[in-house]
């Protein structure tokens, strides 16, 4: 078995160095404060340097005001405080090697990583292995992941000695039924900070449901909720889970600015729907920027808002179209173009590829 070091033993350190402790691991830990429950040792030397595996469990914190307790939209945006991951990973460098496993659990923002922690490393690799755990469960949510996440340098894989080593003790500690994701750092960066608030933005949408029932009679919100909780096809479900287009049609758009209407006709003191068409018409401004770098003539596959229809109601590529024609570009029906604009997935894009057109396809 993996003999196995801890760096950090506070909130998150303990319980996750008590499951491979329990689970019948050599497990020891440091920490610059006195902590029950695990072996410490008395330097970040002593604790890493027979170890096979080293996780760096250390906080990332904000300043105090900036933990959502009390009001944080008016503040300054800031980044977590990375100073003592630093400190923790140059210490530990010095006196391991590529044949150890240098993992950090700890929350990083995106290219955080990258830019700042692995230029800090001259001996070892750091794996980025963030945790989607919850106050409270921490033991159980480890052992009962809902995905483990893994990022490397260049990308991840099973296959790699790290990837070996790491499958190897979660497969033991949450069994063969564990899902993994492997990526780049950025890649593990991402889904980690997304997943956390992705939730936050449901909560946020759920509550607004009980808000708007709130102003209307005969209005029970747990009915609304719990009729769109059931609904696993479309809302709790991987569908619309891939990018690209924005979404489209006869209800989709209108029902958001009708949405809008009503917030403000019920005196909510937010406004959720008017942010969202703002987000989606930003993006298809993006997207044509995007467009416009390849080329002035512009081809789009199909002006329908969904494949394998006529309908052009709340179309976006009719957006996106907008915003090329505003930026100065051309839309032509012509195979005389720049671009070619793949709109749907199953959009035949050979015949432009042949012709060595350019191909902007956003489902790539």
């Amino acid at each position: 078995m993996y003999k196995i070091g801890f760096i950090g033993l506070g909130k998150l350190g303990i319980p996750c160095s008590q499951v491979f402790l329990d689970r019948g691991y050599d497990v020891i830990g440091y920490d610059i404060e006195h902590r029950e429950g695990i072996e410490t040792k008395e330097s970040i030397k002593s604790c890493v340097e027979d170890r096979d595996i080293v996780f760096i469990a250390v906080p990332t914190p904000h300043e105090k005001e900036y933990d959502g307790s009390e009001p944080t939209s008016h503040l300054i945006p800031r980044d977590f405080y990375y100073d003592y991951i630093k400190l923790v990973l140059v210490e530990a460098d010095k006196y391991m090697n590529s044949n150890q496993v240098l993992v950090l659990i700890s929350t990083v923002l995106p290219g955080t990583i990258r830019k700042e922690l692995s230029p800090l490393l001259k001996n070892t690799n750091l794996i980025y292995n963030p945790y989607l755990i919850a106050q409270g469960t921490i033991k159980e949510d480890m052992i009962n992941p809902e995905m483990i996440i893994l990022g490397g340098e260049i990308s991840f894989t099973k296959s790699s000695y790290y990837g070996i080593v790491l499958t190897t003790l979660y497969d033991d500690i949450c069994g063969k039924k564990v899902r993994y994701e492997m990526g780049t750092w950025e890649e593990a960066e991402c889904i980690k900070m997304f997943y956390n608030t992705f939730i936050t933005q449901k909560i946020n949408f759920v509550n607004m449901i009980r808000d708007v029932s709130a102003k209307l009679d005969y209005t029970n919100p747990n009915v609304i909720a719990d009729a769109l909780a059931k609904s696993t096809m479309r809302i709790m479900s991987e569908r619309y889970m891939k990018p690209g287009m924005g979404d489209g049609g006869s209800c989709h758009p209108r029902d958001n600015i009708a949405l809008r209407w009503l917030s403000k006709k019920l005196n909510l003191d937010y406004d959720m729907f008017g942010d969202t068409m703002k987000i989606r018409e930003k993006q298809a401004f993006t997207r044509a920027k995007e467009i416009l770098k390849l080329g002035n003539k512009v081809y789009f596959s199909s002006d329908s808002f969904k494949e394998n229809v006529d309908c052009t109601d709340g179309s976006y590529s009719l957006l996106i179209q907008h915003y090329v024609k505003k930026l100065g570009g051309q839309i032509t029906n012509s195979d005389d173009c720049d671009v070619f604009v793949k709109v749907h997935q199953g959009d035949n894009v050979s015949r432009y590829d042949l012709f060595k057109k350019h191909i902007y396809d956003i489902w790539a």
